[in-house]
């Protein structure tokens, strides 16, 4: 199929360049300037990070709607936003790993960045590889009902999945995450696997030196785990996105990099927040199996991305609303 999407963005290559710089100055500023040292991320800079983040999203979705249009604003919008709630019940996830391990506070933002770079790897391949998949998958025309549809067998194994994960996590049991023993979990057994591990934690070195002998610390053990879990979380997420944009990986790609950037501030924010967030996991089966839905009747009826926009944001607010007014009693 010809994807008009990205011959548009031929003809913008500057909104290309400009992506591209924003992200490494950032990265750059990230790592080499605001927390060239380890420490402890308090509310205040957690907040000025996450306004950061979200204003440069916003920002550039503004850059989109000026050069490509409404729809793609819109799909951009939609995106990022899924892909933001998606993110925090991931948080949840890594509350529980470093809890677990007993990482001291003033490592998390570490173990977060390396993370975040392992997930913009990670993404770009499921993103770029999946879209070609789908352009790959359309069965030929047929007449169903009277109308001539054209069938992609990803998407709508990929809907059906979308539905699924919903029911599952509507009804799924906090318990399932609290009880887990994640040094059995692939990230651990790997680092395991190559490398003699120390008991105990070096600062913020991945590496040590013990008796001679050169030893992996607790702390790569860590971001295996961190990375391994985005990996599982990714299944739904990017599954989800493809709704949104099947043909553009530009605005995919674009939209999730945005939100996961933001993801690390967000943890630290959020981490003493989290009964505002104490239903979100309703919200979130909701969206995940209306985006399922949305691409299981796509052949059928188009679902606009306006439309798509508006019901994943009313969700989210009503989820929130709804942990302020019925939070959870007993807190962990």
């Amino acid at each position: 199929m010809q994807n008009n999407h990205v011959d548009h963005l031929i003809n913008h290559p500057g909104i290309l360049t400009a992506f591209s710089v924003v992200i490494i100055i950032m990265l750059l500023l990230d790592l080499g300037v605001f927390n060239k040292k380890s420490h402890v991320v308090s509310n205040k800079e957690a907040a000025i990070w996450s306004i950061v983040w979200i204003s440069l999203a916003m920002g550039f979705s503004g850059v989109i709607y000026y050069l490509m249009g409404i729809e793609q604003f819109t799909q951009f919008q939609s995106a990022y936003w899924i892909e933001k709630a998606l993110s925090v019940d991931n948080l949840f996830v890594f509350i529980l790993v470093f809890g677990f391990f007993n990482v001291p506070k003033h490592l998390h933002h570490k173990v977060l960045f390396w993370g975040i770079i392992g997930a913009l790897i990670f993404r770009a391949i499921f993103i770029f590889s999946g879209v070609e998949l789908i352009n790959m998958t359309y069965l030929p025309e047929m007449e169903i009902f009277g109308k001539l549809v054209s069938i992609n067998v990803v998407l709508s194994v990929f809907g059906f999945f979308l539905v699924f994960a919903g029911f599952k996590s509507w009804f799924s049991k906090e318990d399932d995450d609290e009880n887990k023993d994640f040094t059995k979990s692939p990230g651990a057994k790997l680092v395991h696997r190559f490398f003699k591990v120390s008991e105990n934690y070096d600062g913020d070195k991945f590496f040590t030196v013990e008796n001679g002998i050169k030893m992996a610390t607790p702390l790569l053990v860590v971001v295996a785990v961190i990375e391994f879990t985005d990996l599982i979380f990714a299944v739904d997420s990017i599954p989800a996105i493809f709704a949104i944009a099947p043909n553009d990986p530009f605005i995919l790609y674009t939209s999730n990099i945005f939100a996961i950037l933001g993801l690390r501030a967000l943890y630290f924010l959020l981490a003493n927040f989290m009964y505002m967030f104490s239903r979100l996991k309703y919200g979130l089966a909701i969206i995940l199996a209306f985006i399922g839905v949305k691409m299981l009747i796509q052949p059928f009826y188009h679902i606009s991305s306006p439309a798509s926009l508006t019901v994943v944001g009313s969700v989210l607010i009503l989820s929130v609303l709804a942990s302020l007014a019925f939070p959870v009693k007993e807190e962990k």
